[in-house]
């Protein structure tokens, strides 16, 4: 049963060529686009056309140089939301930046700034970062251990939030006569803690809606900590409603323990959605864009990504959850890895099934227009998510595809919206304006 007032969110993702790594054979454009202004402009155009709620920018700020790959992520996620909030209304601008490698005051001043730009439009994504590539371009300490990340983020996030409160402009009494201010209005922090130590007051006012929206990404105890106490958009990885299901209440229930009301948290995991005029045609396009060839090329690759030996392996025997469970200590990111070993907890799956379950680490569906709508709107209509963001595996054609055949179909069932009313985005994800 879907309700009159709620409403589906749908942010996008428009890094350089699009999400998957091979699909920018295939893709409407050159390889000059990743690092055009003119071309982000045209596909945040193209997002608003759509009626997304946000523009999503994930970032990593280390140069991977896969000779078979392409760069991923390029110009500075904030500069670049900055730049096109002016060109581009109402819509929103996900921007991810790391704590790991940024001071509180810096970030704070830079993000609330940008919020105060766009008029409210800004959502930043901050994430704990986990490659010794991206600690090597701050320094020579090595990558700190993952439960100092997130015990450091914590901290940051606590910092950054009193010195976003710290300066209240609008909140000035009556300001005495021949006083351009009331400069009582801002006061110190003063801060002491493990890991910092900030005086403040931040010389930026709030902004229209508070704050920043904060987005945080991960599903390891920490990562979902750090969301419980912090998070208001969870990006993560959900490939099953009991999957979904489970991990919601596990972050929600976390929230409560904490003293935090859990109704300020929305969920809303990334999606990758493939589109032929039949299911047939969606699935050659899924094996083409994956760089596997064929449906024995996605099979090989799952038995290499997941260090199975390929000798009598059968793809068709159900597989056992246990052996697909992430090593807690690995270096890269947990929640990821987690999916897959969720969703075979919940399902059985053999690899021939699993590897139409999920791309990229997201949620992948494959269909035509009316059962990729249908899929989504499943998930959503019972609460398990309150949106997703959308992972094009090719910018714009994707993108393109999406809004002119599934969007229109999203609207006439009423789930989602057909122009933008909100004035913030933290207005138009239902989020309550910070104390």
């Amino acid at each position: 049963m879907t309700s009159s007032k709620r409403k589906l969110n749908l942010n996008v993702g428009i890094n350089t060529t699009g999400y998957l790594g091979n699909a920018w054979r295939y893709r409407t454009g050159t390889r000059h686009d990743i690092t055009d202004p003119d071309y982000y402009r045209r596909l945040t155009e193209l997002a608003h056309k759509g009626r997304f709620d946000a523009v999503f920018f994930s970032d990593h700020p280390a140069l991977m140089t896969d000779p078979n790959g392409r760069p991923f992520h390029t110009i500075d996620p904030l500069m670049l939301c900055t730049a096109l909030a002016a060109q581009v209304p109402d819509i929103g601008f996900v921007a991810t930046m790391t704590s790991s490698y940024n001071s509180p005051y810096n970030f704070a001043r830079r993000t609330q700034s940008a919020d105060i730009i766009s008029g409210g439009r800004m959502i930043i994504n901050v994430v704990s970062s986990f490659n010794p590539n991206v600690s090597a371009n701050f320094g020579s300490a090595p990558l700190p251990p993952r439960s100092e990340r997130y015990a450091r983020a914590t901290e940051f996030l606590d910092v950054t939030k009193k010195l976003w409160a710290s300066w209240d402009w609008e909140r000035e009494d009556e300001v005495p006569e021949n006083r351009f201010w009331d400069a009582s209005s801002a006061r110190a922090i003063d801060h002491e803690g493990a890991y910092f130590s900030v005086k403040g007051p931040l010389n930026v006012p709030r902004g229209p809606q508070g704050h920043p929206v904060l987005a945080q990404a991960g599903a390891s105890e920490g990562g979902i900590d750090l969301a419980a106490r912090h998070g208001e958009i969870i990006y993560c990885n959900i490939l099953s409603r009991p999957a979904g299901q489970t991990f919601g209440k596990k972050v929600r229930d976390r929230a409560a323990a904490l003293g935090r009301d859990p109704a300020g948290i929305r969920i809303v995991p990334g999606l990758v959605v493939i589109l032929g005029e039949t299911r047939k045609e969606a699935l050659r396009k899924h094996e083409l864009f994956s760089g596997a060839g064929s449906e024995d090329g996605l099979i090989a690759r799952f038995v290499k990504e997941n260090g199975i030996d390929p000798g009598g392996f059968d793809p068709d025997a159900v597989l056992d959850p246990e052996r697909f469970l992430p090593d807690p200590n690995r270096l890269q990111a947990v929640g990821m890895g987690l999916g897959l070993y969720d969703l075979l907890t919940h399902e059985n799956l053999t690899a021939r099934q699993a590897i139409r379950r999920s791309e990229g680490h997201h949620r992948l569906l494959l269909g035509t227009p009316e059962e990729v709508a249908d899929a989504i709107v499943d998930l959503w209509a019972d609460g398990t998510v309150d949106g997703y963001t959308l992972q094009p595996p090719r910018a714009p054609d994707d993108i393109e595809e999406f809004i002119e055949k599934v969007v229109p179909i999203l609207q006439d069932r009423g789930v989602y919206r057909t122009r933008y009313e909100e004035r913030t985005v933290r207005e138009r994800y239902g989020l309550p304006y910070p104390a």
